[in-house]
């Protein structure tokens, strides 16, 4: 690695303390290492000079080379000073408003220039306001390249002179001064596979690109080992968890699991669900500690998976426990488990925060004694108070809800951790599950159970509303139930608790006692209010429910057939997925109706074909991913992990799979980097566990 990358940035010649303080605050760039590093967002290409003659009025920036006739000044009150430039086929005119006095003293007449700018045409004739200008003689000497590249900047920046040109400078002397010497870390097997182009070539071509073609070679270069070294990171992580973190050995398939496959699954298994087990089996079979993501979109079955893996740790003497988000989750998976399991007689139970204190010290008790198999619960599960005998398994539900440190804490209820099962009914694409958590085990169940019919989905528009509602008429005399959700944003509580109360007293009109009965269920209502409306709907004694967002995790009613979703453009796609899921749960045709006003953004036009044309939720998450980027999708907390300066693991998702494919190759190889060919690899990657940026390490 060079040296001087470790320097303070004010030290580098042309940025001084001022400056570079600066640079510290709005860029975070405190050493040349960082500078390095700031990549440009884009490139203007320069390698083009147009003849005044050709210039079009498109609005596209150019160049010209030619020479300044004359100088004038224009106008009284806003007076604007007003050059001649002309180049042998045609004249225009430079025209500045600012920073007058300085262009007339170091304007030179008559001398070749380059200029650089927006050409627009006004009464017959071109003319360019405050263009870039350079001297030909400079300009053919300067390290500047023909595809110009154009860096990040903040608005303080601008205002303090730190201008693009300014950057541009500051990066030459960088490479200047560093002679442009930077090793290389990737493994030369690799570099040559892959014929990429060297680490120097690299970062010179990323700020000064010799050709299109360079700038491409360079960007691929730098995205791939951005990847590489995330991949490794995490890769690494599941190796030594794998070999350091001991788990308990369940060698055993015994009576309860057999007994509950031969005897009392409600269905058969589909090929997806049976792999899955296979999977858990075999980790929970291991000496050392499960980690294992399973995702299965919305009905696709997990919560059998989790009851069989439950029954696992069960038959060789262990506990286990489910922990939910929320206590409407929680008890729903109590209520679904406990009817699985009643023929087994086990004894499962819940706790959450609005358990009641006798109820909990039983529970604690019990656990502790181990007469309690399986506990199901919220955040309660946490506490201090709640010891277990042996917990062999915990399932955590939604993970993304759930930080790091709330994990660890179930971790250290036991000597040995419990084997752990994430589960998540959010599907998440490829590409961030690589990069979010690449080093979980992945499992997926990709197919419904058997019997399920697609649910078909349409849009339409407020226009068409009456036929929609005689639509519901005739699926409500087939005996069906139906909901109908509105948007709820926190920002606008009043104003959507408004068009709530309109729509319910609308609905209420056009479905009338005592042929039709209304259900209503939103934020402002006390828990037991709500759950009483839920029971009364879920008992199909209303055949209507009007709700908020509530009902997106957790409801179950077969029943349901028809979920209609008011202002269906004000929705996020994963949550119009998570809505859509709560139909089609019984034998009958489903249908989910999307309502939308006439002006619909092209975000909100792409949201809703897509769920027009598919079921698939993890085609869905790809499209979601498009439309949000990485960040988004998965919350701040979780999105630092990509905080990438060079690859998106939207578009580069080819480059990222080749990164994980070396990545692992090399560590089946060689695990601990041993071999000397992988001694640059191996400082790099030691150094970068210390520091957060990646490209603080791998120069």
């Amino acid at each position: 690695m060079n040296k001087l990358l470790e320097t303070p940035i004010e030290y580098l010649k042309g940025v001084g303390p001022a400056r570079g303080d600066l640079l510290r605050k709005e860029l975070g760039i405190h050493k040349y290492g960082d500078l390095l590093h700031l990549f440009p967002n884009r490139y203007i290409d320069r390698t083009r000079y147009y003849k005044i003659s050709e210039l079009l009025n498109n609005n596209a920036e150019v160049q010209v080379v030619g020479k300044i006739l004359n100088l004038k000044t224009v106008g009284e009150k806003k007076a604007r000073l007003v050059a001649t430039f002309s180049d042998g086929t045609g004249e225009m005119e430079l025209v500045w408003f600012q920073g007058q006095k300085w262009i007339r003293e170091n304007i030179k007449i008559n001398v070749p220039y380059v200029v650089f700018g927006k050409a627009t045409a006004f009464n017959g004739m071109f003319n360019m306001a405050h263009p870039e200008m350079e001297l030909l003689s400079e300009h053919e000497q300067s390290l500047r390249s023909a595809m110009q590249p154009i860096y990040p900047s903040t608005e303080k920046l601008s205002q303090k002179g730190i201008t693009n040109k300014v950057v541009n400078k500051i990066m030459q002397q960088l490479f200047y001064e560093t002679q442009a010497k930077f090793s290389d870390v990737l493994p030369p097997s690799i570099i040559s596979e892959l014929q990429l182009i060297p680490k120097n070539a690299a970062l010179f071509n990323i700020h000064f690109p010799k050709s299109p073609e360079l700038l491409a070679r360079a960007q691929f270069r730098l995205k791939f080992e951005e990847l590489f070294f995330i991949q490794l990171q995490l890769i690494t992580k599941n190796l030594i968890r794998k070999h350091k973190i001991k788990g308990h050995v369940f060698d055993k398939v015994g009576t309860l699991f057999n007994d509950f496959y031969e005897n009392h699954l409600p269905f058969a298994l589909t090929g997806a669900q049976k792999r899955v087990i296979k999977e858990i089996r075999h980790d929970m079979g291991q000496p050392a500690q499960m980690n294992r993501l399973l995702q299965g979109d919305v009905g696709s079955g997990k919560t059998i998976v989790a009851l069989m893996s439950m029954l696992l740790a069960l038959d060789n003497g262990f506990q286990a426990c489910l922990m939910a988000p929320t206590e409407i989750l929680a008890n729903q998976h109590f209520i679904g488990l406990s009817e699985l399991a009643q023929p087994l007689g086990i004894n499962i139970k819940i706790l959450t925060g609005s358990t009641k204190t006798a109820d909990r010290r039983i529970i604690h008790e019990e656990l502790e004694s181990g007469a309690l198999h399986i506990i199901i619960g919220t955040h309660a599960l946490l506490e201090d108070k709640v010891q277990f005998k042996n917990l062999g398994l915990a399932v955590i539900d939604e993970q993304h809800r759930f930080g790091v440190e709330q994990r660890s804490k179930l971790w250290r209820k036991n000597d040995i951790p419990p084997h752990v099962l994430v589960m998540t009914a959010t599907p998440i694409p490829r590409t961030l599950a690589m990069s979010l958590y690449g080093d979980l085990d992945i499992s997926v169940i990709d197919e419904l159970p058997p019997g399920r019919k697609p649910i078909q989905t349409v849009h339409r528009y407020d226009s068409n509303r009456l036929k929609v509602w005689k639509f519901l008429k005739d699926e409500i005399a087939k005996g069906r139930q139906v909901y109908i959700v509105y948007p709820l944003i926190q920002e606008s509580e009043t104003m959507d608790y408004k068009d709530l109360m309109d729509g319910y007293e609308s609905i209420s009109r056009d479905f009338p006692l005592p042929h039709y009965s209304v259900s209503i269920v939103h934020g402002k209502m006390k828990p037991s209010e709500k759950d009483s409306e839920m029971a009364r709907f879920a008992a199909g004694k209303t055949n209507i429910m009007v709700a908020t967002t509530v009902i997106e995790v957790g409801v179950n009613v077969p029943n349901a057939s028809v979920m209609v979703i008011e202002s269906a453009e004000r929705f996020g796609l994963s949550q119009l997925h998570q809505l859509r899921g709560r139909v089609g749960r019984g034998a009958d045709q489903s249908y989910c109706i999307m309502m939308t006003g006439q002006k619909l953004s092209n975000d909100s036009k792409t949201r809703l074909e897509t769920m027009c044309r598919t079921n698939d939720g993890f085609e869905i998450a790809e499209v979601d991913l498009k439309l949000r980027g990485p960040g988004d999708i998965m919350g701040t907390q979780q999105s630092g992990v990509l905080n990438l300066q060079i690859a998106d693991i939207v578009k580069d998702k080819e480059i990222l799979q080749l990164a994980r494919h070396h990545a692992i190759r090399l560590l089946q190889d060689d695990a601990p980097l041993n071999k000397p060919e992988h001694a640059a690899l191996r400082h790099a990657f030691i150094e970068m566990g210390k520091k957060k940026n990646i490209w603080n390490y791998i120069s």
